[in-house]
């Protein structure tokens, strides 16, 4: 996202006149969540500035500072853990828009995570797991793509070192002792992952009124 990213965190970046870390922020809201954890990393104080305590979202903000580097996204949820408590949490990544309403669930017993995936959009045609009567599995079912949103369970990162590490090798390991369950999501969805898809957004967003007034 460079060089956009050179001086705002890509969660500030604006799209349909709000700043794609709003949006979420407000579907949380609107389904009954009151607590939310941000990671901080790359240009961390300026999230912080414009969330604030997170009143103005009906929301109750915490944020978890991640050391120079950053953590990646499983070390920056291990170190946010004593913030999120004991139950599943709602995971959404901080580069994606996605009009999912985030109802309430519970992880069935034994199950790790339970995975939003959305169609193979066209940068990533491979996709990531494949999907198959609900279960997520690394073959043999739908091939889709996650999409940045995930319930998850504390217990995915019992045993684990504190540190910097990626998150997909844990859902890889749950993936194979069958502890991840997941849904295809057929709402809009986009991965905000360069200038182009920015602009595509803020152009659909736009045109469909959802515009900051």
């Amino acid at each position: 996202m460079r060089p956009l990213t050179d001086t705002t965190p890509k969660p500030l970046l604006r799209a349909g006149g709000r700043a794609l870390i709003d949006y979420p922020l407000l579907a949380l809201a609107q389904s009954g969540v009151e607590k939310v954890v941000v990671n901080l990393a790359w240009l961390g104080e300026h999230i912080q500035a414009h969330v604030g305590s997170g009143s103005a979202f009906g929301l109750q903000v915490h944020y978890s500072p991640e050391p120079p580097g950053a953590l990646e996204t499983g070390g920056g949820i291990q170190q946010a853990l004593p913030l999120l408590g004991e139950a599943p949490f709602w995971l959404v990544n901080g580069d994606v828009y996605c009009e999912f309403e985030f109802p309430e669930r519970e992880l069935a017993p034994g199950v790790l995570a339970h995975l939003l995936l959305v169609r193979n959009p066209s940068h990533h045609r491979d996709g990531d797991f494949d999907l198959d009567r609900g279960h997520v599995l690394l073959d043999g079912g739908e091939r889709l793509t996650y999409a940045g949103v995930a319930l998850i369970s504390p217990r995915l990162f019992d045993n684990l070192e504190a540190g910097r590490f990626p998150l997909a090798p844990l859902l890889t390991r749950a993936i194979e002792h069958g502890r991840v369950t997941g849904e295809k999501f057929a709402g809009t969805w986009t991965d905000v992952g360069t200038p182009e898809r920015l602009e595509l957004l803020d152009r659909m967003l736009r045109a469909k009124g959802q515009t900051s007034r």
